[in-house]
């Protein structure tokens, strides 16, 4: 196998998988940009000295969150309620009322901070995407336009050493350097202060064979072995892991700096559990890539079976996970004809490598497709019950999985 090098511990590791040729996930594009459209090789690697599964290289994080990404979480009511239960969690378990300073990392929008009333708690957002900080800013939110790191904690004095949680949904994984990541936090925090944060678990992706959460954005893909093991290197310790249903089953994790070194029981069962199932070793990663190639096979033959009834199939969902898909699958506009989305920033665009055209959503009712690929499936119960319509008039929702 080709060699590559973990992010962390800068030691060789295995190639898994190799995706090909991808564009940026998010960088849905006009036609006069189709001729300079940026690409990298998306393939993955596993450490096992970590149990971490990574990207073996990835676009500069600039490329990724700029001044016009296109992802509001507010967009979504099902991430705006999740986020609501979040907060009411968070100050039940872990905060008071009596000014705590909380932190939140990649806090794009605001939806998540817009939950604490500002004159009981003190908040910061680090958002690296201007327009969304910007957003977050109208919303009343102190939204810093900047990447959470050491250098950039010169407007944060008053959250040096006295910060309670620095929190995070979907976004630790999007860092490149962890161990920059864990030190800025370590200085914000104050002595009992917690990192509390949630992503896509590996557990939920290798039985879903949802390979769609690999892209650029998603430089690694945690399980609970991996985020201790991390952590570990660093004097934290994981005292807490939740299973979360968003994007598809993700886990929320709890560390605070070295008390014990004895691991509690729940955290050990769950590593036994990991271990049993092979999300320790390249074993199990291995069966993964094997699974992918499977899945690939089988959603073209699906696809192709329908286009041989002269059937047509439009998308649902200009999601970042529809990018890995598209392009690891080959799948174009011969195959299927647009995507209809509800974001603004991509409506009239196309899609990233393929190019299959960004269409409206408000049109999605009026011409039927008698097959929809639903690229946002961890929205599907949101989806479903919004479109029932669509349904019942004979539409078929198909996914890759």
């Amino acid at each position: 196998m080709n060699q590559a090098f973990c992010k962390i511990t800068k030691k060789k590791i295995n190639r898994v998988i190799n995706f090909g040729k991808m564009p940026i996930a998010n960088g849905f594009l006009k036609k006069k940009d189709f001729k300079n459209e940026f690409f990298f090789n998306l393939s993955v690697s596993f450490s096992e000295k970590l149990s971490l599964l990574q990207l073996d290289d990835h676009p500069s994080p600039k490329k990724m969150f700029h001044t016009h990404y296109p992802f509001y979480t507010s967009s979504s009511n099902h991430m705006k309620m999740h986020f609501k239960q979040y907060s009411d969690w968070a100050k039940k378990k872990f905060l008071k009322k009596n000014k705590s300073k909380i932190v939140e990392i990649g806090s794009n929008d605001g939806t998540f901070l817009m939950n604490f009333n500002q004159n009981q708690f003190d908040v910061l957002g680090f958002e690296p995407s201007k327009n969304v900080s910007d957003l977050a800013k109208i919303n009343g939110i102190n939204s810093l336009n900047r990447f959470f790191n050491r250098k950039n904690l010169s407007e944060c004095e008053g959250f040096i050493g006295k910060t309670d949680v620095i929190f995070g949904a979907n976004v630790v994984c999007h860092i490149p350097n962890l161990a920059e990541f864990i030190k800025t936090a370590d200085l914000l925090l104050n002595d009992n202060g917690k990192i509390i944060f949630e992503e896509p678990y590996l557990g939920s992706m290798y039985n879903k064979t949802s390979y769609d959460q690999i892209y650029d954005e998603h430089i690694f893909i945690f399980s609970i072995t991996s985020i201790k093991k991390i952590f570990d290197l660093f004097d934290f310790e994981l005292i807490d892991a939740i299973q979360q249903k968003t994007h598809g089953g993700s886990m929320r994790y709890v560390l605070q700096r070295k008390r014990s070194r004895v691991v509690n029981k729940k955290i050990r069962s769950m590593l036994e559990n990991e271990k049993r199932k092979h999300l320790d070793s390249i074993e199990g990663a291995l069966r993964f890539k094997k699974n992918c190639e499977l899945s690939k096979e089988k959603l073209l033959e699906k696809i192709y079976k329908i286009k041989k009834q002269k059937k047509q199939i439009c998308g649902y969902g200009a999601t970042s996970k529809s990018t890995t898909i598209l392009n690891y699958c080959d799948i174009g506009p011969n195959l299927i004809d647009c995507i209809f989305d509800t974001t603004p920033d991509k409506i009239g665009k196309f899609s990233p490598g393929k190019h299959i055209p960004i269409i409206d959503h408000k049109y999605f009712k009026r011409k039927f497709y008698d097959y929809s690929f639903l690229f946002a499936w961890n929205h599907r119960k949101e989806i479903e019950k919004k479109e029932k319509k669509y349904l019942k008039n004979g539409g078929k929702w198909i996914t890759h999985l």
